[in-house]
């Protein structure tokens, strides 16, 4: 269906363009066959730098001025830009779920609100974790990691992702590679740790090991220990034919509705009443549960007794991972043993007594636990089913290991997000984790405007292959002019807003440099302050490089973003990243 141009809003400018596409294609999915459709959709906008402070407000600058480049560039050692909209992808899904958000809180009788966010925000929603870190007090404190990545190359000149979340399982891949114990034993800390530092320095041995053997012997010693092997090639598209998510309606029609007094709450909160029962692990499912919390909802967190083991994971602050906490703070939680009956008993209690469920466990052990979206909706008609995986049923019955990394190979973004004069390999930075939580959210919203609108429960599925597949790309590997790049000052690193790019003859003549090729050394000799008054004044805004993601909560440009550390949350987090404002009534 066609979707009408955001209401009350001027034509898009090119800064957020991107986010805007993709906004109004997550919409016409979310509202195709409802009814009603489009007819009532509120005023949204979708802006540049937003309440951040700085010039700049293009994909590129909110990469820069958010520490997006800072956390992509760790393990190649400094600042360097993902290569594809990839923040714009993410803030139009910002930009939809805050639209089917308010939806939904109409559709419940509570007045119509104008909504809005920016490319900063969205920019800002990625590096969630690595800001916590950043800013928290560390019970016990690591050293820095160094730069490095994960990819490796063999004998015969593959490039090589290898995931595995069993220990045991990367000591047998290993051995079978002729690596000793001891050495294989010292990667496993940083393969691990790189979902969270965004770097991974392997010992030289696993990669000279692997360099000692074709792709098909490598291939094999995975095969034999359950490790998943994933050539990188320069492919930058996605499978095709992949939805962001599916829906399907629940199989029984459910009791009439019971209407009642629309819940109380602020706009800010068109989620209020909903309440959310997760069960899921790492990002993916708690992004999505971090997302639909901030919109209003309670969610109630399923945990195995003892709680989460990435509660554990460094750094530590009060007893619980930061970066745990950055995604799951604010969240009540239950323990249940879900491998007996009376834990189980537990989860199907809190199910039918909640509106949504979500979950991204393997595939297949919801109906092995018999907590399956038919087996729900069979005691909850009106039940919105959630669940995430890593690919779906698109790679057939037996995909590899569900994983970020793995995503980005196969989704076309190991390309896709480095130039073309770097190798291809998947960013560290949790870039599909993150996008697919926010897919997997959206479909929720989706889910719940259905059933306000037709009284009926619904199983939503996504993927972070189908999260990976939203992001659009160029079919060729982006060419970067140096001038494209962060770019050295006397005193840190700057990078060219979008207009400045499209015209390098007139930077270089602001910056008094003989020409284009000449302004990288010319601004070495002024500070980054300095040279972006200058560019401002010529009509050239740019943006300073974030290297410092702790810097961020003091800094007063970011002042609307982002929360400072309190004495309830040790650390710095996004602000929620959506405006919510009731119409006036004209």
């Amino acid at each position: 269906m066609s979707l009408p141009e955001e209401a009350g809003t001027r034509a898009p400018s090119a800064p957020a363009g991107t986010a805007r596409s993709v906004a109004r294609e997550l919409l016409g999915r979310t509202l195709d066959g409802l009814p009603g459709g489009a007819a009532d959709q509120p005023s949204w906008t979708v802006g540049g730098a937003g309440p951040v402070g700085v010039d700049a407000g293009d994909e590129r600058a909110a990469q820069a001025a958010c520490g997006v480049m800072h956390v992509h560039g760790r393990a190649g050692g400094g600042p360097a830009p993902l290569t594809a909209d990839y923040v714009s992808t993410v803030t139009g899904v910002l930009a939809a779920q805050g639209v089917t958000a308010a939806l939904f809180a109409r559709a419940q009788g509570r007045p119509p609100v104008r909504t809005g966010t920016s490319l900063a925000q969205g920019a800002l929603l990625t590096v969630t974790q690595y800001l916590a870190a950043a800013t928290a007090p560390d019970d016990d404190p690591a050293p820095p990691a160094a730069a490095g990545l994960a990819t490796l190359v063999t004998a015969d000149g593959a490039r090589v992702e290898i995931e595995t979340l069993d220990p045991t399982a990367w000591a047998g891949f290993w051995s079978r590679l002729a690596v000793p114990p001891r050495t294989a034993g010292r990667g496993w800390l940083p393969f691990q740790s790189r979902f969270g530092t965004a770097v991974c320095l392997l010992p030289p041995e696993l990669h000279a090991a692997v360099l000692d053997h074709p792709l098909e012997a490598v291939r094999a010693a995975g095969a034999a220990h359950g490790v998943s092997v994933v050539a990188v090639g320069e492919a930058t598209t996605a499978p095709p034919g992949l939805a962001p998510w599916t829906v399907a309606p629940a199989p029984l029609a459910p009791p009439a509705r019971v209407t009642g007094t629309a819940p109380a709450g602020d706009a800010s909160r068109p989620l209020a009443g909903v309440r959310v029962v997760e069960s899921a692990r790492r990002v993916q499912g708690p992004m999505a549960g971090h997302v639909l919390r901030m919109l209003g909802a309670e969610v109630v967190r399923v945990e195995p007794p003892g709680g989460d083991p990435q509660r554990a994971q460094p750094p530590v602050a009060g007893g619980c991972s930061v970066r745990f906490s950055a995604l799951n703070h604010g969240k009540s939680v239950v323990e249940a043993d879900l491998t007996t009956r009376r834990g189980r008993a537990a989860v199907v209690e809190l199910a039918v007594g909640a509106d949504v469920f979500l979950h991204n466990w393997a595939p297949g052990k919801d109906r092995a636990l018999g907590l399956d979206a038919d087996a729900l909706h069979a005691l909850h008609p009106r039940l919105v089913y959630a669940s995430a995986s890593g690919f779906g049923t698109a790679l057939g019955p037996v995909p590899p290991i569900g994983t970020d990394y793995l995503a980005q190979v196969h989704g076309g973004l190991a390309a896709a997000l480095r130039p073309a004069d770097e190798p291809p390999a998947p960013s560290l930075m949790t870039v599909t984790d993150v996008l697919g939580g926010l897919v997997l959210a959206q479909a929720v919203l989706a889910g719940l405007l259905a059933r306000e609108r037709v009284n009926r429960g619904c199983r939503a599925s996504s993927s972070l292959l189908s999260a990976a597949a939203l992001v659009p790309r160029a079919r060729r590997r982006t060419v970067l002019a140096p001038l494209d790049r962060p770019l050295p000052t006397a005193d840190g690193l700057l990078c060219l807003g979008a207009e400045a790019r499209s015209r390098p003859g007139e930077v270089a003549r602001t910056v008094g440099a003989p020409g284009a090729d000449a302004v990288g050394e010319r601004l070495r000799s002024r500070t980054t302050d300095a040279w972006l008054a200058e560019l401002r004044a010529a009509g050239l805004p740019s943006v300073a490089v974030r290297t410092d993601l702790a810097a961020l909560a003091a800094d007063p440009a970011f002042a609307r973003a982002v929360l400072p550390p309190d004495a309830h949350v040790p650390y710095a987090r996004p602000a929620a990243p959506w405006t919510f404002t009731e119409e006036t009534p004209a």
